[in-house]
């Protein structure tokens, strides 16, 4: 049996959380709020139970799928490489999921729900994985033949390497890093509740899929990152954190007024309504589109006084 990369890892997680605080308090204490780091640990320790819970019984499918799997992979070490690779894609299509499917991403909203962003933020995890079918994205592994420990092992690296790019300390990577791995910069891109970076950057380490897929949007110094969800919590309650959703989508689907709405208050993307009277990640990033479509039609009206060019210079000043 392989070791688990993250059990291992855990020490130098606690450290480095700890080190980034030092740095937080000195550089910038806005960095880190005591009850949101609270919270994002509390909600880290609920995630390991919940995973030790259904851990058995996803190994137990695992292995049920393997026995039909087309190929026999062995552990040689060139099989974790290509696994490594592979398992990062279906990471991708995972994520990109979590975010445009409710029933996803009812589980997923646990991680994105700090206005902060720290590595502490890294910890902030579903309890409620299994139980949103997150596992099934991994199928197609066992089926081609990887064996599941190994799968399961380099998918523990993969969420290692993620650890790291929860920060706001680091800046930017070298240029030739950053066009293929996944960064601190890329990660705060996908954190953040702008319009401009609403559903991007999903990579897990390699930023080449976001890239090859059409979903990547770089870090801009002129437009900041603000953390957390469209319509934030307001509470450090542990218990709404994990399941408001969950909650969200039951009183939906009781009182929608069509089997049809029903099922798309599941299935479509969040904020996604019968009536359309809610907000999704389309409808504020084209309220925001058109909003600068507009500001610079303004900047490029010609001016016939003094004031009409206040006017038209005020907007390109808040773009």
């Amino acid at each position: 049996m392989l070791p688990d990369p993250i059990t291992l890892a855990v020490p130098a997680f606690v450290v480095l959380v700890l080190a980034e605080m030092i740095v937080a308090r000195i550089k910038d204490r806005t960095r880190y709020e005591p009850r949101d780091t609270l919270t994002s640990l509390a909600l880290g320790t609920g995630s390991t139970i919940a995973g030790l819970l259904s851990g058995g019984l996803i190994f137990a499918l695992a292995m049920w799928v393997w026995q039909f799997r087309l190929f026999d992979i062995s552990y040689a070490w060139y099989w974790f490489v290509l696994a490594f690779v592979l398992d990062d894609l279906a990471y991708y299509a995972f994520h990109r999921s979590a975010h445009r499917v409710r029933w996803f991403w009812a589980s997923h909203v646990i991680h994105h729900s700090s206005q902060h962003y720290n590595l502490s933020t890294a910890l902030r995890q579903t309890w409620t994985g299994f139980f949103s079918l997150n596992f099934l994205f991994r199928l197609p592994l066992f089926l081609v033949g990887f064996p599941p420990a190994m799968v399961f092992f380099v998918a523990g690296l993969n969420l290692v390497y993620q650890f790291w790019i929860h920060t706001e300390v680091i800046g930017r990577m070298p240029r030739w890093f950053e066009a293929v791995m996944n960064t601190p910069s890329h990660h705060r891109v996908h954190h953040a509740t702008n319009p401009r970076y609403l559903d991007t950057n999903y990579a897990g380490v390699f930023i080449v899929w976001d890239r090859m897929f059409g979903t990547f949007e770089p870090e801009r110094d002129d437009d900041r990152p603000r953390y957390g969800i469209v319509k934030d919590l307001g509470s450090f309650n542990i218990l709404w954190a994990a399941t408001h959703e969950w909650i969200g989508i039951a009183k939906d689907v009781w009182a929608a007024p069509t089997w049809r709405a029903r099922l798309n208050y599941m299935i479509r993307p969040p904020g996604w309504s019968h009536d359309g009277s809610r907000d999704t990640s389309e409808t504020i990033r084209a309220r925001w589109e058109a909003t600068r479509r507009e500001r610079g039609d303004a900047w490029k009206k010609p001016t016939s006084s003094s004031s009409d060019a206040d006017r038209a210079g005020a907007p390109s000043q808040a773009a």
